[in-house]
């Protein structure tokens, strides 16, 4: 390569992909949504990836519900109210999961109504 390439190449613009807060909280809990039913397949055998991925799943909930509780905040105050009920659900759930109780299928459908949310579409 001579010095006219590479230099059009050192300075060619560079696509640099701009993902927006909402899109990366859809990645991040469509990620987990699918380690928890790829976990709850089998359970029994699976129990440490099950375990991994409702601990995971918890881990978003509280972070979000630390978001919600923040007074600058800026969802509507209802959205926030209804978010930080399902992550107290979500917590108390997840723990009746871990100790055999409940299946995790409740955590999943939360999750899916969540990103639908973030995607902006209707449920249907």
């Amino acid at each position: 390569m001579n010095a006219i390439e590479q230099a059009r190449h050192a300075y060619a613009p560079t696509q640099i992909a701009v993902r927006t807060a909402r899109a990366i909280e859809s990645q991040l809990m469509s990620q987990i949504t699918t380690r928890l039913r790829l976990a709850s397949e089998n359970s029994t055998v699976n129990f440490p990836e099950l375990a991994s991925a409702v601990h995971d799943n918890r881990r978003i909930w509280t972070t979000l519900a630390a978001s919600v509780a923040d007074r600058d905040n800026q969802l509507p105050h209802d959205l926030r109210a209804r978010l930080f009920f399902l992550a107290q659900f979500i917590e108390r759930h997840s723990a009746s999961v871990l100790r055999g109780e409940a299946v995790v299928d409740a955590l999943i459908d939360i999750n899916i109504a969540v990103m639908r949310g973030l995607n902006g579409q209707v449920a249907s």
